[in-house]
């Protein structure tokens, strides 16, 4: 997402909601701007990429981030919240009802993952269709969800490269 620093600095809350569970509004709003029917965020993105973020459609994101800050300021949350928030609101189920069937799952899953990958690595069974390399794909997609649910994913870590790289230099 190259184009998405572009938009945070246009309408840095806009940007965030647009990362959070209500990203489809924004991405609606957004593409109404920029006149994109269909709109979803890879064809936001190559417009943007594409120079195609005039100054009128700039100022309309502008126009729409202070309504999403009065949205904030109203309903008393704060759209870079919200993600985290449903991240946490997951994790919190599981604990409350003592439920195991997500750690069930999740052992399962990475279970296949590497019996998978290992079985292919010693030459037991051949990825060669693109049916198996899908499928092989598939499992390694899930793998990385489940590692991402109980380590946390790398998307807070970006944000916080992102954070640092825009701060001011310490003077020592």
């Amino acid at each position: 997402m190259e184009w998405l620093p572009t938009l945070k600095t246009i309408a840095p809350t806009v940007a965030s909601a647009l990362l959070g569970p209500l990203g489809g509004l924004a991405v609606s709003a957004i593409g109404g701007i920029m006149g994109i029917s269909d709109a979803t965020q890879e064809k936001i993105g190559k417009a943007i990429a594409a120079g195609q973020l005039t100054p009128q459609a700039v100022q309309e994101l502008k126009t729409l981030e202070m309504m999403y800050l009065d949205n904030e300021r109203e309903r008393g949350f704060k759209y870079t919240e919200l993600e985290f928030k449903d991240v946490d609101s997951a994790r919190r189920r599981e604990v409350d009802t003592g439920d195991s069937t997500n750690r069930r799952l999740a052992f399962l899953i990475i279970t296949a993952f590497i019996l998978t990958v290992g079985a292919t690595l010693m030459g037991y069974t051949k990825a060669e269709s693109v049916m198996a390399g899908t499928l092989i794909g598939y499992l390694s997609a899930k793998a990385e969800q489940v590692l991402a649910y109980y380590f946390g994913s790398t998307r807070n870590s970006a944000r916080k490269t992102e954070l640092i790289a825009a701060a001011p230099a310490v003077k020592e």
